[in-house]
């Protein structure tokens, strides 16, 4: 493995923004949806807030002298009478498409995985991108041990 797991630090909110970009670029193209907004800068900023704070948690897949992450996931607690008390919640994960296969997602998930067990979570919740565009995340995630949690994901702008 010529590639590092590590836990994003604010100064990483450049690249993890850049990630989801390129993340939610994907899942529009895929779809042909304008699904989301995106604002760099913003992001940016925000992720770099929420870093300090603590209240967001990015690990990113990283190679020496490669631009950006191969792949990156965010996680943050959540709670719910539904789950029990806490939970992990991870809003975004990404793996660019020529690192897929290579064990990079599952690396990032351990990393989550380990994180939940720290903070004694008692579940991970992600949403799939939409189906049927993305199968083949959606037979990562069963492989993974994911299971449907039921519903979908539903936003209403506030």
């Amino acid at each position: 493995m010529d590639w590092e797991i590590r836990e994003a630090v604010p100064e990483d909110a450049p690249c993890i923004a850049a990630g989801v970009e390129e993340l939610l670029g994907e899942i529009m193209t895929a779809t042909g949806q304008p699904h989301f907004h995106f604002d760099r800068e913003a992001t940016r900023a925000r992720t770099a807030d929420w870093l300090r704070a603590g209240t967001y948690r990015s690990f990113l897949a990283r190679k020496e002298r490669e631009v950006g992450p191969l792949g990156l996931i965010n996680v943050t607690e959540a709670h719910a009478l539904y789950a029990g008390g806490a939970f992990g919640l991870v809003p975004e994960f990404y793996v660019r498409p020529e690192w897929r296969s290579q064990g990079v997602g599952r690396e990032l998930l351990n990393a989550v995985r380990r994180l939940g067990r720290e903070r004694e979570w008692g579940r991970l919740e992600l949403t799939t991108p939409p189906l049927p565009a993305f199968e083949r995340t959606y037979a990562f995630y069963e492989r993974e041990g994911l299971t449907v949690a039921g519903g979908r994901k539903m936003k209403l702008a506030l």
